[in-house]
Order: structure tokens, then C-alpha cells, then sequence
């Protein structure tokens, strides 16, 4: 059976209480878990079933930036997906109130958000074009474009869920 999806992502951190607070706040993350003396945390996402979606671990103040791309090998991104794209504009509002949002893009049948969480470590959160909706081969060809939200809604509407597999009411 092959693999269905990411189960967990697990971050190390400076301050694993300020990357909670900054998880909870833009993307609804709420502890679950928190080992002693603020070493880590355990996280799950809103309406998630897992145990866990999200683990962090502090290293201190003293860990330098990740030079992942830039100098060293490393993981560019892990991506989120929500249900709707009224959900991703309400993402997009939080992490643009906490300054954490750094671009938006529209790669045909994704539709994303792109931010740094308070270590610079980037995250995308995203809404998949329900596979009826795909409407032709520019759906499916890979792109990056910049994302118009306002737009996207009034194609889709902000409630439709998205994701593989989703069957949309004729």
C-alpha cells in the first residue's frame, strides 16, 4: 500500500513556547503534550484526529538560522492543507496580522499560502482544486503564478471543499 499522507512534521525550534503560541494563534494548532522545562511539545491540528501533527523541540537561542538551500541540504517546506478557501483567506489574514505571511501562489489545481514561523522555518498552507473541477490541461500543468484569493472565491466559492478524491454535489 503506498504512502496516503504526512502523518506529522517534527521542528526544531529556539523557544518552543513562542512556536506554540505562534502555531496556535495563525494555524490552530493546540498543545497536546508539553515536556518539562519547555524542551518540547506536542501539537494537533483543529479537527485532527492524530495524536500529534505537529512536534516541536527547543534547542536554545543560540541555534543559528537553517541554511537549508542556501549553503546545506535540507527540507525547503512542509505544506498544510485546509478544507476550503474561505479557510485559507482566514489563514491568510492570521499570519498576515502576525507578520509571518512571505507570498501566495497559484500553481493550478493548488492554491497556497507561504509563510516563516518565528525561526524562518517556511511552512505553505494550501486548498486542492476538487479533481471535478479541474477543467482542462492549464489546471493540471505546474505553475506558479501570483494567487488572486478574491478571485479564486468567486470561481469556486469559498466553501467547496477541496482535496483529491472530493466529489462535488452536480
Amino acid at each position: 500500500m503506498p504512502v496516503q499522507r504526512l502523518n506529522h512534521a517534527v521542528l526544531y525550534v529556539r523557544d518552543v513556547a513562542r512556536s506554540v503560541d505562534f502555531y496556535r494563534d495563525t494555524l490552530g494548532f493546540r498543545p497536546v503534550v508539553e515536556l518539562p522545562g519547555g524542551r518540547g511539545a506536542f501539537l494537533q491540528a483543529e479537527g485532527s484526529t492524530n495524536d500529534h501533527d505537529l512536534a516541536l523541540f527547543g534547542i536554545g537561542a543560540q541555534a543559528g538560522a537553517s541554511q537549508a538551500g542556501r549553503g546545506t541540504v535540507g527540507l525547503y517546506h512542509l505544506a498544510w492543507e485546509v478544507d476550503t478557501l474561505g479557510e485559507l483567506a482566514r489563514v491568510g489574514e492570521q499570519l498576515q496580522a502576525a507578520g509571518a505571511l512571505v507570498g501566495a501562489s497559484d500553481h493550478g489545481t493548488t492554491k497556497a499560502l507561504y509563510a516563516r514561523d518565528p525561526d524562518g522555518l517556511e511552512f505553505e498552507v494550501c486548498w486542492l482544486v476538487p479533481a471535478a473541477l479541474v477543467d482542462g490541461a492549464d489546471d493540471h500543468d505546474m505553475r506558479i503564478e501570483p494567487l488572486d484569493l478574491a478571485a479564486e472565491i468567486a470561481r469556486y466559492g469559498a466553501d467547496t471543499r477541496g482535496g483529491i478524491g472530493v466529489s462535488v454535489p452536480a
